[in-house]
């Protein structure tokens, strides 16, 4: 057997060993018997695996009878399976499946009848290459009759504090094969409440106590009554008050499933209601009262409230506990959300509400313990947030035979209302001229008068804004904080950092300096005034804002009028030319002497909105000669006073495009000696093109072109040649002959 037979081979021997190795399908049904409760859904789950063929498998369910016979339920591939005898239950949804996913899928009855007991048939027709495995499995269904009955019975619906609750279960049922029965007892302490698990008896004679009663349990004050027959019986020990409420009685019926019968399924359960049990309190045993010793007239005052338990009697080994709630309701409403504050529990642990935890940590809030029967609420700075009602709830709680504690009673104080006129706080400010600047480079000066109200040691931040025109977009000048820090804000230019000074020169007086005012500084100044108050971190925050008037600087400019133009020596260049382009700057009406005026210029290349949003020059010159550039082929030289002279150095296609220039002036102050910057000017823009020659476009292509021909040609010939030499060579056709002697004589 060749190499390639072997390689065709393989994955068909391959195959057939997996299947020789393998164990083929399996199907699988859940294990015999399933006991359920006629009259409720029934579902039997199947499933099947280790298979062949598509991912999603069918199934058909059948109900097997007498010999070989089955009654043909339901399938998922084939509608017409359906037993006529079934159909009307299948098309009204009583006989249904579930597919689950592609190889598991459930049987379903939505009320089991007893007629259904028997052995179902799940099967799974092949897909596979090869038979193998088992395609169906079998499952046996017992429904039951539904005979459970529960019978409650509660001696004393009305009992005492301290006497003991009866809750009788009577439970009887039909005795099945593999049932099993369990009794719970729960309680609903209000109308609508949830129900809280007492205790539950069974299903295999084991006890399981609620959560909220396992210490109750432990000590002795649950006990179970079993006294045979389907009697059960739960005795509650030494009732409280939160033993009062509607008590509830539960039987289920359990079978075990499973292999080994491990596992326990709940087939059945009913519940009903035994009643409402009353439980009467003691003598305790008290009155409580809640007063303002301190109650706050405006907002970071400090509020005191006093809870006091009066008339107590017959405490003896007891504590008191308290709770203290706040509700945004005032006294006298309907309803009342309230949210808990805090509270000290009976061994004197403060136990901080969620809503109120920092302000507890952080010592604003306080809840103390005065005196044995005096509880203490205080806030040290009431805000306006605070106002509202506040309560406290006092409980009394006894020690248990365990060590314990339980609660023995609970008494509500009446609300007291922590409310006061809000003071709404208040900041004013105004702004006054000291001095004009009435022309370029003198200095303007002025300042804010700040007044606040309803401000409990207030400290301010002044921010200096400035307004170009009057509604403008603003900018930040200078701001001093409220610990006075004095902070540059958007004052862009570094050269005039120092031109600008905002101090305090009064207690609530600000005061505002701008040296060597220039043209780009007129426009509108007002004071933007910050109130801060301290909280009780004694950290600042903001409370209120306000603007000043504003006040204008708007001298009239009596300088030199600038002009900017363009021009270029040439338009249309070829690759490797220089070509030179001027930046001239014009002056008029005044002519300032030479030295008086100076000018930062810089180059663009590419459109106009590039040098208005802050496009990078291609090259720059600064007022004092200084050049930037971005590009090593280009360079810049003032060829005097006005020009600015661009030169681009063996141009390219890529220098192809739009060129502008802009220029800030800057004009040399006789009086003061300081330079004054002036508005930008922008240029025209001019174009400039790179062409390619017709001949210095081809000529690189067209050598190209000839070169490659002429390699092929002689690489043509040369492969001629050698086939024409290797076929003469050997073809005997071409062997030259010896010639005849009789020929040569007959030539002769």
């Amino acid at each position: 057997m060749d190499k390639g037979t072997g390689r065709l081979l393989r994955p068909v021997i391959l195959f057939f060993a997996l299947v020789a190795f393998s164990d083929g399908r399996v199907v699988k049904v859940p294990l015999s018997p399933l006991v359920h409760v006629e009259g409720l859904a029934v579902s039997i789950r199947c499933n099947v695996s280790d298979y062949q063929g598509p991912r999603e498998q069918d199934f058909d369910w059948s109900m097997m009878q007498s010999g070989d016979k089955s009654l043909k339920l339901i399938s998922t591939f084939d509608d017409s399976f359906v037993d006529p005898t079934v159909r009307d239950r299948v098309n009204s949804g009583d006989i249904s499946y579930k597919r689950l996913s592609d190889d598991s899928v459930e049987l379903r009855f939505k009320k089991v009848r007893a007629t259904d007991s028997g052995v179902y048939r799940c099967s799974t027709p092949s897909t596979d290459s090869v038979i193998s495995g088992n395609y169906h499995a079998d499952v046996e269904l017992k429904v039951i009759g539904d005979s459970l009955k529960i019978s409650p019975a509660i001696p004393k619906f009305t009992v005492s504090e301290g006497e003991s609750v009866e809750l009788r279960c009577n439970t009887t049922r039909g005795f099945t094969e593999h049932t099993f029965l369990s009794v719970s007892w729960s309680l609903r302490r209000t109308g609508t409440g949830p129900l809280e698990d007492i205790m539950t008896f069974g299903p295999d004679d084991k006890i399981k106590v609620g959560s909220n009663y396992t210490q109750r349990y432990t000590d002795g004050g649950i006990r179970l009554d079993l006294r045979g027959g389907g009697f059960y019986g739960l005795v509650l020990k030494s009732a409280k008050p939160s033993d009062q409420g509607e008590y509830v009685c539960s039987a289920q019926e359990w079978v075990r499933q499973g292999e080994g019968g491990k596992n326990w399924r709940k087939i059945q359960e009913k519940s009903v209601d035994m009643g409402k049990v009353v439980v009467t309190p003691t003598d305790l045993q008290f009155k409580v009262t809640l007063t303002a010793s301190l109650n706050p007239q405006a907002t970071s005052e400090p509020t005191e409230l006093l809870c006091q338990v009066v008339d107590l009697l017959h405490l003896q080994d007891g504590r008191l506990a308290v709770t203290w709630s706040y509700s945004t309701n005032t006294p006298g409403d309907v309803s009342q959300t309230k949210i808990i504050i805090a509270s000290l529990n009976e061994q004197g642990a403060l136990i901080p509400g969620n809503e109120y935890r920092p302000r507890l940590d952080s010592g604003d809030i306080a809840v103390t313990r005065k005196e044995s029967n005096v509880f203490v609420l205080r806030m040290l700075q009431t805000q306006d947030a605070d106002m509202g009602s506040y309560s406290c709830a006092v409980s009394a709680w006894m020690p248990t035979r365990q060590a314990g504690w339980e609660k023995a009673k609970e008494v509500q104080s009446t609300p007291v209302s922590v409310q006061w006129t809000p003071q709404i706080p208040v900041v004013r400010v105004v702004a006054h001229r000291v001095r004009e600047a009435s022309t370029g480079g003198s200095t303007f000066e002025m300042t804010c008068q700040v007044t606040g109200e309803n401000l409990r040691s207030p400290g301010y931040t002044v921010l200096i804004r400035f307004e170009e025109t009057s509604g403008g977009k603003s900018r930040k000048v200078l701001s001093l904080s409220q610990d006075s820090v004095l902070q540059s804000e958007e004052w862009g230019e570094p050269s005039r950092v120092d031109s600008v000074v905002l101090e305090k020169t009064g207690q609530l007086e600000y005061r505002f300096r701008l040296y060597g005012v220039q043209v780009t500084d007129r426009g509108n100044y007002y004071c933007d005034v910050t109130a801060w108050t301290r909280d009780q971190k004694q950290e600042w925050v903001k409370a209120v804002s306000a603007e000043s008037n504003k006040i204008e600087i708007a001298f009239v400019h009596t300088g030199p009028v600038f002009n900017i133009s363009i021009h270029s020596e040439a338009h249309n260049l070829l690759p490797g030319d220089t070509v030179q382009m001027k930046c001239i700057i014009s002056t008029l009406d005044v002519s300032p002497n030479t030295g008086d005026v100076a000018f930062d210029v810089r180059w663009f290349q590419g459109s106009g909105w590039a040098v208005d949003n802050g496009g990078v020059p291609l090259i720059s010159m600064d007022r004092w000669g200084v050049v930037k550039k971005s590009s090593n082929d280009s360079s810049l030289e003032r060829t005097d006073r006005h020009t600015f002279v661009l030169s681009l150095h063996k141009t390219q296609d890529r220098d192809a495009g739009e060129y502008h220039c802009s220029a800030t002036p800057w004009l040399l102050s006789p009086a003061t000696g300081a330079w004054s910057k002036q508005k930008d000017l922008t240029s025209p823009s001019t174009f400039l093109s790179v062409q390619m020659q017709l001949w210095e476009s081809l000529k690189m292509p067209v050598g190209y072109g000839v070169f490659a021909a002429v390699i092929a040609g002689v690489l043509s010939v040369l492969l001629g040649l050698a086939v024409a030499h290797c076929c003469f060579s050997r073809n005997p056709m071409h062997t030259p002959r010896p010639r005849n002697k009789l020929m040569d004589l007959e030539m002769d």
